[in-house]
């Protein structure tokens, strides 16, 4: 039973992240036309002002300014999956409190594929947002991710609450039993493609760390 009830949590996450990658890769193509359109609305700009007409130039810019209020600038790794998952995590972290910074290089072609990769980095960070919720102080998410060989390596650490006891290599919490059923789903996939992958809980912090083979 508890066999079938992974494997049924597990479709469902996977069906999960897979319309959520389609969906930020959505935003990821958004900001691309938006840079794009940027040359048209300069010579608009420049075609008002050139003409005399102070107010239309002011009323064009409202409205840029209006619509770029609603989007968020996206991060640029060099792996344009990676940059979408990370953008819309960061964002809802963002949105819900905490300090969030990020230093990332990862080339695209990895041999994790994009939907494992959206599955790994998602869980982690949905965990890291949850942990903040904990925090007596200040909210942090602070990642970084590069590549060391052929090796894809991340690293986090975010605020968290009470230190959590550990149950395996996971961590028990009054809420669920389990610190995150997507650490264990994380730690599967890692696994599978032979890498490593560690975490750690401490008084007011959380890290989570991963190495796993990525370049052919």
């Amino acid at each position: 039973m508890l066999k079938r009830t992974y494997l049924k949590l597990a479709e469902y996450q996977t069906e999960q992240s897979r319309r959520h990658l389609e969906e930020v890769r959505s935003i990821h193509r958004e900001m691309r036309s938006y840079k794009h359109d940027f040359h048209n609305h300069l010579q608009t700009l420049k075609g008002y002002l050139d003409s005399g007409d102070v107010d239309r130039a002011r009323e064009y810019i409202s409205s840029l300014d209006e619509q770029l209020m609603n989007v968020d600038t996206l991060l640029k790794t060099g792996n344009v999956s990676l940059d979408a998952i990370l953008s819309a995590k960061i964002a809802q972290a963002k949105a819900e409190g905490a300090a969030v910074t990020v230093k990332a290089s990862v080339p695209d072609g990895l041999t994790v594929s994009d939907l494992e990769l959206s599955i790994v980095v998602g869980n982690l960070l949905d965990n890291a947002i949850e942990a903040c919720h904990g925090a007596a102080g200040e909210r942090f998410i602070r990642i970084y991710i590069g590549i060391k060989g052929k090796m894809l390596y991340f690293s986090m650490l975010n605020s968290a609450g009470a230190k959590q006891k550990k149950t395996g290599s996971l961590f028990r919490t009054g809420k669920s039993g389990v610190h995150g059923f997507g650490l264990r789903r994380a730690e599967a996939i890692i696994k599978e493609h032979g890498g490593w992958v560690k975490y750690n809980s401490e008084d007011g912090a959380f890290t989570s760390e991963f190495l796993v083979p990525a370049l052919p």
